[in-house]
């Protein structure tokens, strides 16, 4: 095996700047990391790069990276997107492949993750929690010591201040509650088996 002369570094050292390039652009583009920008890019990883000539690299691993985030990609279709792309006039060397296979692998869920709570309009529910008291006070004698159930429940996006919702139900209340989500499970059961 020949030794890695000074004009070209050993693989490992050559794919660095390429993985940098990788984080970089999930940083800004799916991380929502603002302090990554083309010029801090450039000037930590390829400074001895023309600045056109970063541009171009840029630009196509952003768009190969966008194009594997959007499909979601396993390894299979992965391999062959990046096989596809080897292949192609002005596309990637297979060290280059190699880097973005690796890449994907280990930012993959992040990325999906990051996908997800982006396309989210409205506040999700990030928790829930419940428990039976006994009303202790009431304007009727009847209801006191009847079984009350308070559930708790925290709303909001990843990244904001969440609200907190608290509803609390009697013995009817609940029973109606659960009528209306067993009716929903029926619904959503019949539609399932009719598909």
């Amino acid at each position: 095996m020949a030794a890695a002369t000074a004009e070209q570094p050993p693989p490992a050292e050559a794919a660095k700047p390429l993985q940098g390039l990788l984080n970089g652009i999930a940083q800004a583009t799916y991380y929502g990391n603002t302090e990554i920008t083309e010029e801090l890019l450039r000037d930590q990883l390829y400074s001895e790069t023309a600045p056109q000539e970063f541009r171009v690299l840029l630009a196509k691993m952003t768009g190969i990276v966008k194009s594997i985030a959007s499909a979601d990609m396993d390894s299979n279709q992965l391999e062959a997107f990046l096989t596809a792309q080897t292949k192609k006039p002005g596309g990637i060397t297979s060290d280059q492949a190699a880097v973005i296979a690796k890449f994907w692998k280990n930012h993959r869920v992040k990325i999906r993750e990051s996908l997800i709570n982006q396309s989210k309009w409205e506040n999700s529910l990030k928790n829930i929690s419940w428990r039976v008291d006994l009303q202790s006070e009431s304007r009727h004698i009847s209801q006191l010591n009847s079984p009350v159930a308070i559930v708790e429940m925290e709303l909001g996006k990843n990244g904001q201040e969440s609200e907190f919702l608290t509803v609390e139900f009697d013995e009817i209340k609940l029973n109606q509650m659960l009528k209306k989500l067993s009716e929903i499970e029926d619904s959503i059961a019949s539609l399932t088996q009719a598909s």
